[in-house]
């Protein structure tokens, strides 16, 4: 099964507020961060790391 991977990212998002329920502010600011932190020069350093 082929899921793609916004789709599970939404899915484990919206399970992960609804069961949780952090704050609106800081999942503003955690997708702002990693928006940002996407489009810095820490980005190869994130990518290398991760893989």
């Amino acid at each position: 099964m082929d899921v793609p991977l916004w789709f599970a990212l939404l899915c484990v998002g919206v399970l992960g507020v609804k069961l949780i329920r952090p704050p609106w502010w800081l999942i503003g600011v955690l997708l702002l961060g990693g928006f940002l932190l996407a489009d810095s020069v820490l980005a190869p350093a994130i990518d290398t790391a991760i893989k």
